[in-house]
């Protein structure tokens, strides 16, 4: 029997940032905002279980968002996210926690401290919920016009999670069932006349609501700053493949019909080696040679896709994510500008960034060096990562 339980909601299919797929499973910083909240409750060493509320018609995107994570068995929602919530208690309610967190799929940030903190609470009160102070000037408004100013002092902004003893908001929810609908679980523990507490929330802990919200997002994952154990890391790659007999290069993963061809182990391409090391040695985890040795001949004229994948993956398996990446591609011939647009989507379908978050360009030096005097290739390249501390 788990003694403390987590409910991600994440049935709802809104549409306010303007999408067709649904914002839980919207990528952020290449991971989707569903698995981040999932990772904040499953890698949180006072939850032992973790159940997920769904749309059924979004199970796809749920397996892959959720692949590789331990999670209970996915629950079916219903209408209202009232109704989602009790379907996950009663999923529960075979073998009962003693208490239960609710939280929103869409607050991706939500820090081990404040988990820590509502169950912590739990100990003493029947209900307990993150939240903050309102600190802004509330008025009251009517058609346009301001009816009077209310007294901020006592007024805080719900947030999730939101924790509970299991047997108390289990009965709580089956009461209110078929009843108004109430907006959160706590109003629904009110209604029950149960005593619930305020716990000091975070600003970062955000709802992903709008188009606005998201932006907010990335620019929290930007600056490192939705907790204090996450840091920023820059890492750098240089490539370099000498022309050899051929009828085409391959270069950030798009076919460019050539003249010659490039020499190498696997299939040269030198803008997706310099990347793939540059994630490397952000993470302090050496080179390409280290992970694919040239001596191991299953690597021979093997798709650098791979080795891209691999490294991103290695971000992933370390809880991190990466925010930019940046490559510059060297060389007299042939042209690469006009094929800039298919690298970068690409890289962008194996990193899961948006288009916008990678930078791709092309230069010659002047005639001057190996590449000057057309040799070859080369190729460097930056990336930047965040990982918890």
């Amino acid at each position: 029997m788990p003694k403390n339980a987590a409910i991600i909601v994440a049935a709802g299919r809104g549409s306010r940032t303007d999408g067709e797929v649904p914002k839980q499973y919207l990528p952020l910083g290449g991971i989707s905002i569903l698995r981040r909240t999932a990772q904040a409750f499953t890698g949180h060493p006072g939850i032992d279980a973790v159940a997920a509320v769904i749309n059924f018609d979004d199970r796809d995107l749920y397996e892959k968002a959720t692949e590789g994570l331990d999670l209970c068995p996915p629950v079916a929602g219903g209408e209202r996210r009232q109704d989602s919530v009790r379907l996950g208690l009663e999923s529960l309610a075979a073998t009962p926690p003693d208490k239960v967190l609710v939280h929103d799929a869409a607050r991706p940030f939500v820090d081990a401290d404040t988990i820590t903190a509502v169950l912590a609470a739990l100990d003493e009160t029947a209900g307990a919920i993150a939240a903050v102070p309102v600190t802004d000037t509330m008025k009251r408004g009517s058609d346009g016009h301001i009816e009077n100013t209310l007294d901020r002092s006592s007024l805080w902004r719900a947030q999730t999670p939101q924790g509970f003893r299991f047997a108390e908001i289990l009965e709580a929810h089956r009461a209110a069932a078929g009843g108004p609908e109430l907006t959160d679980d706590a109003a629904v523990a009110e209604q029950s006349g149960l005593d619930v507490a305020l716990v000091p929330g975070s600003e970062n802990n955000l709802k992903i609501t709008t188009q606005e919200d998201l932006h907010r997002a990335e620019r929290i994952l930007m600056t490192g700053s939705t907790a204090a154990n996450t840091g920023l890391r820059v890492g750098s790659g240089f490539d370099v493949h000498r022309f050899a007999e051929g009828d085409h290069v391959t270069i950030c993963g798009v076919t460019i019909h050539h003249n010659k061809g490039l020499a190498g182990h696997s299939d040269a391409d030198v803008g997706m080696h310099a990347l793939t090391d540059a994630i490397l040695g952000a993470l302090g985890e050496g080179d390409i040679g280290q992970h694919f040795p040239p001596s191991d001949a299953k690597w021979k004229d093997a798709d650098s896709e791979i080795f891209l994948a691999h490294a991103a993956g290695l971000v992933k398996e370390r809880q991190g994510h990466i925010n930019h990446v940046d490559i510059t591609l060297i060389c007299e011939a042939p042209k690469l500008t006009p094929h800039r647009k298919a690298m970068i989507a690409c890289i962008r379908d194996i990193l899961g960034l948006s288009d916008d978050r990678i930078s791709i360009k092309a230069t010659t030096t002047e005639r001057l060096g190996f590449t000057g005097r057309g040799e070859g290739i080369a190729a460097q390249a930056t990336a930047t990562i965040a990982l918890p501390c």
